[in-house]
């Protein structure tokens, strides 16, 4: 096994013992990672390398005019860069890039679908390019290099079919002991064979000579064995196909709608008084990883902030989850914003996702009277809503509850989370996107 199989062996040691997504969800250092590259710990400590011993300075042919010869003391080696007595860095200050598994959101969002179990497709809006597809379409018209043969052909032949009979058992019909071209017609029709009264009027005098053969029809019935359509094209083959200009149909080109798929996430922080450090931690730790699972689902995802205590005001994501304020709530302020920002990409041409979290504590009425209408009138993907109370519901926090009872738990575009806790972080997320995937069915 040489070094480049050794160094293989190790990343895939290195990805096997990473964090497990969960974990990291749940209890990981999210802030190590960036908007499009996710972090996550590895538990080996490094691939192995060749490295340069600065104080081998030796070897034949190296010296410098004070080598020893043999058998001279060579004295004690100096103090090198990074050793005791010197001035450089002290070992373990800077961590190596094999500390961390790093991954894009893409990969995020399909081990999130695999860990969850989610199924999550998104839908293209916005169309950006259009295309010829297969030639799968058919028009009456065309090029005579698009005409369908095979279709034409398929036609005529259930035509012949159709329009096929057995010419010699109504020959021998015609020679029935006194019978009228009217009996043979008349008959035939009655065994529903498309001939027509003029071919047998022809054939009838064709066998004028012969008439008297047979004395009745049911005598020709019992002696002349009858042929079908099938069975003759099977002893003859095919000599003539009737095609008509009805049948033919040129092919021409599907014309395929490339659409990008663009999403605008809105994420909503109660930042009043009530939202202490552990609650803005776990509003965090529910908020990042469905940024980075539909930043990995997307072609084009933009991302809006919005903060509010009883009013609301857009922020950038780094302020998001530390603001504090010392303010009452009002959640209806930050939906009425949200509304307003969102008119910048219309439903048209973006997927929308609203996600809001708090304690669930509101001012007076303002759940029922103005939130939920406001989400009702905001078009959406989803509407969802985060409850965080580590140490149990408040007697007025009744916001989630509120919204729980107006939309039922089975809204295909509404969804209730509650986190008391890091065991609770990914159930929540599960309960969101899930919501979103059964309302794409």
């Amino acid at each position: 096994m040489g070094l480049r199989d050794d160094l293989e062996r190790f990343r895939e040691v290195g990805e096997n013992r990473r964090e497990d997504l969960a974990d990291f969800i749940q209890y990981g250092d999210l802030g190590q990672s960036r908007p499009g590259s996710i972090n996550i710990p590895v538990k080996i400590v490094s691939l192995p390398e060749f490295a340069y011993d600065q104080r081998d300075q030796g070897g034949v042919g190296q010296g410098d005019g004070d080598t020893p010869d043999v058998g001279q003391p060579v004295g004690q080696p100096q103090p090198q860069p990074g050793e005791d007595g010197d001035e450089g860095d002290e070992p373990g200050e800077e961590g190596g890039e094999h500390e961390y598994y790093e991954m894009d959101p893409e990969e995020f969002a399909q081990e999130l679908d695999e860990e969850l179990g989610l199924d999550l497709e998104p839908k293209g809006k916005q169309v950006i390019e259009e295309k010829e597809g297969p030639f799968t379409d058919l028009t009456r018209s065309g090029p005579d290099s698009t005409l369908d043969f095979e279709r034409m052909f398929k036609e005529g032949l259930k035509r012949k079919l159709t329009m096929d009979f057995d010419e010699e058992f109504l020959r021998e019909l015609c020679k029935v002991e006194g019978i009228s071209p009217r009996e043979v017609f008349e008959w035939a029709r009655g065994e529903s064979l498309p001939v027509s009264m003029a071919w047998v009027e022809e054939a009838h005098a064709d066998v004028a000579d012969e008439r008297g053969k047979w004395s009745s029809i049911e005598e020709v019935e019992a002696n002349v064995e009858r042929e079908t359509v099938q069975q003759k094209i099977r002893r003859e083959g095919i000599k003539h196909v009737p095609f008509r200009r009805e049948d033919e149909r040129y092919r021409y080109p599907e014309i395929i709608e490339e659409k990008e798929k663009n999403v605008v996430v809105v994420n909503i922080r109660d930042v009043s008084g009530s939202m202490r450090e552990k609650k803005r931690e776990l509003v965090e730790r529910t908020f990042t990883p469905l940024d980075w699972y539909l930043q990995g689902k997307y072609d084009n995802a933009e991302f809006v902030y919005i903060a509010h205590d009883a009013e609301a005001w857009e922020v950038d994501r780094d302020e998001f989850f530390g603001i504090r304020s010392g303010g009452g709530t009002k959640i209806s302020s930050a939906y009425e914003l949200a509304a307003e920002l969102l008119e910048e990409y219309p439903w048209t041409d973006w997927n929308r996702y609203v996600f809001a979290a708090g304690d669930s504590e509101n001012s007076s009425n303002d759940t029922s009277e103005r939130v939920i209408p406001k989400m009702e009138k905001i078009p959406a993907n989803l509407h969802a809503y985060v409850e965080t109370q580590p140490s149990g519901n408040a007697i007025n926090a009744t916001h989630a509850e509120e919204l729980e009872k107006h939309f039922g738990r089975d809204a295909e575009d509404v969804a209730v989370a509650y986190v008391n806790g890091e065991d609770d972080v990914t159930d929540a997320i599960y309960e969101i996107l899930s919501t979103e995937s059964e309302a794409d069915e």
